[in-house]
C-alpha cells in the first residue's frame, strides 16, 4: 500500500481497516458492502494460524459470505447464461 495515495483512496471509498501499531503502515483494506459484497485485502498471513477445526476469522467470514451469496442466488433461482 502506497501511503502517498492513502487520502485519495479513502476519499474514493476504500476503507482502511487495519494498520500497524505505529499507524504508519496500512495492513488491511476493505470496500463497503454497497460497493462489493465481500472485499478484504490484507498484508497479513492468516493461513499460518488457520486450522481446519479452528479457521482464522478472515477465512471463516469469507466462507460464510460465500455460502450466504450462494443461498441468495438459489433463492432467486438465478442461472448463469452460457
Amino acid at each position: 500500500f502506497n501511503n502517498a495515495y492513502r487520502k485519495q483512496l479513502s476519499e474514493a471509498g476504500l476503507v482502511i481497516s487495519g494498520v500497524s501499531p505505529d499507524e504508519r503502515l496500512v495492513e488491511m483494506v476493505e470496500l463497503p458492502k454497497d460497493v462489493h459484497p465481500w472485499f478484504v485485502a490484507s498484508q497479513a498471513h492468516p493461513e499460518f494460524k488457520s486450522r481446519p477445526t479452528s479457521p482464522a476469522p478472515l477465512f471463516r467470514e469469507f466462507a460464510r459470505a460465500a455460502i450466504a451469496h450462494h443461498e441468495e442466488i438459489d433463492r432467486h433461482d438465478v442461472r448463469p447464461v452460457r
